[in-house]
């Protein structure tokens, strides 16, 4: 990478950071890259994450167009989640940063 380069790849990199970033965001996105989940199935899932954090979470995650939310007209209420087209191009990043950690514990 040249001089040049490293200044918008380190844009780019500060740019996923913003998106990304936060103790929750990452945890979302890795269970919701196994299949839709409802908000009570979702929030089970991530373990500690309170409701206020959850919601503020997914509408963030979801205004970066990363989760897509689909709201049926039942009663009571049913929320699905899950992953956008976009959302879905970072399962192939989560993926090596997993296998980043198991091999640095392997180590």
């Amino acid at each position: 990478m040249t001089q040049e380069n490293s200044r918008d790849a380190n844009c780019a990199i500060l740019e996923a950071m913003d998106i990304l970033g936060g103790k929750w965001r990452l945890p979302i996105l890795w269970r919701l890259s196994f299949g839709t989940l409802r908000y009570n199935e979702l929030k089970r899932q991530v373990y500690g994450i309170t409701n206020i954090m959850l919601t503020r979470s997914l509408q963030e995650l979801e205004s970066y167009k990363l989760v897509t939310r689909v709201q049926y007209d039942k009663v009571p209420p049913m929320v699905e989640y899950s992953l956008s087209s976009d959302g879905e191009k970072l399962i192939p990043a989560l993926l090596e940063l997993k296998k980043w950690v198991e091999g640095r514990s392997a180590a």
